[in-house]
């Protein structure tokens, strides 16, 4: 990798440099990294083998580490290794196995997975001396750490399973377009439905149990109703862009709420698009961007068309040797789709 010349979000054959170099330090998972964890602008990180209870969120600001900060908000430790539930309603610190030693030039950023937001399940890295979630600042050296806060499902949970992601960047940020994304509320095929409202007090999602849970037994489908929802506070729903969405092979994407004071709600909880998303040469023409609501305070009515969340595009230092969906993908080419851990 040529440092001097590379600018923007770093590809996978850049991602792959750094691991084989130990900037990222990642054990057990071979010099060329596993295909699997690697993304077209992204590496997937691995949960540990535990987790500390918390009685509360925390940052540990500059000058301290996260085990500084541990004995403030620590109740108990769980052990992962042969797999543990993760409860609704409680919040949980894991060590990553990722770890990293970042030049000077280069930060990092993470997001949930799309899956792991799908799933309602609430993610935020942190890093010693961090002063915001998932952010890593340039230079940086050290280990990393996931909050997990499952908000509707009780998840089951092992070490290695990956629920985050993250990207590299080299240079500063620069936003090269945006687009902004409305909701369809007209229903995409014959069946009418217009999205998913998650089911109270269903059953335990195993995270790694891809294709295992019967979606009705998770979820309620919701039907048009003249272009119209009203979000019922504090439920969790699945809906879909009225837009199709296409991310150039020399770009990433970022999605973003549109504003913070337009309703009552939070959209999308995992915001990170691969260079090749939508695209038809990737096999994803007509791809829609799946958006995870979830209502707040009071109800809120939803109309078709409501602008809710933007796409912020940024350049990719250079093009990856592998676009989003060309080996397949659960979600190239998806209108309203839940987490592949669920069938019909």
């Amino acid at each position: 990798m040529n440092k001097g010349t590379l600018q923007g979000i770093l590809p996978q054959q850049a991602i792959e440099q750094l691991l084989a170099s130990g900037v990222i330090a990642a054990p057990d998972m071979g010099k060329d990294g596993h295909p699997a964890q690697i993304q077209p602008a992204s590496l997937d990180l691995r949960l540990g083998h535990k987790a500390f209870r918390l009685r509360a969120s925390f940052l540990p600001g500059a000058g301290r580490s996260v085990t500084d900060c541990l004995g403030d908000v620590h109740m108990h430790e769980v052990d992962l290794t042969n797999g543990a539930v993760l409860e609704t309603g409680c919040v949980y610190l894991v060590p990553l196995q990722e770890s990293l030693s970042l030049p000077a030039d280069i930060a990092a950023a993470a997001n949930p997975k799309s899956s792991t937001g799908r799933l309602d399940v609430f993610t935020r890295v942190i890093c010693d001396g961090a002063t915001q979630f998932d952010a890593i600042p340039k230079g940086y050296s050290g280990p990393l750490y996931v909050e997990v806060a499952p908000r509707t499902f009780s998840v089951l949970v092992r070490p290695g399973d990956r629920l985050v992601q993250m990207r590299f960047r080299q240079g500063e940020m620069k936003i090269l377009s945006t687009q902004t994304v409305s909701l369809d509320l007209n229903g995409f095929d014959e069946s009418g439905i217009i999205g998913w409202r998650a089911r109270r007090h269903a059953g335990l999602v195993d995270v790694g149990h891809v294709g295992g849970h019967k979606a009705r037994d998770f979820w309620e489908p919701l039907y048009t109703d003249a272009g119209q929802l009203v979000l019922d506070p504090e439920e969790f729903y699945i809906l879909a862009s009225k837009e199709s969405v296409s991310i150039p092979a020399d770009q990433a994407a970022e999605m973003a709420p549109i504003a913070i004071e337009i309703g009552e709600f939070r959209a999308h909880y995992a915001g990170f698009f691969d260079p090749g998303f939508g695209v038809a040469a990737a096999g994803g023409a007509g791809s829609r961007a799946v958006l995870e609501v979830r209502g707040r305070d009071v109800p809120f009515l939803m109309r078709d068309g409501q602008p809710v969340a933007k796409l912020l595009f940024e350049a990719m230092s250079e093009t990856p040797k592998s676009l989003y969906g060309e080996k397949g993908s659960h979600y190239q080419a998806q209108s309203l789709r839940l987490s592949k851990h669920f069938t019909a």
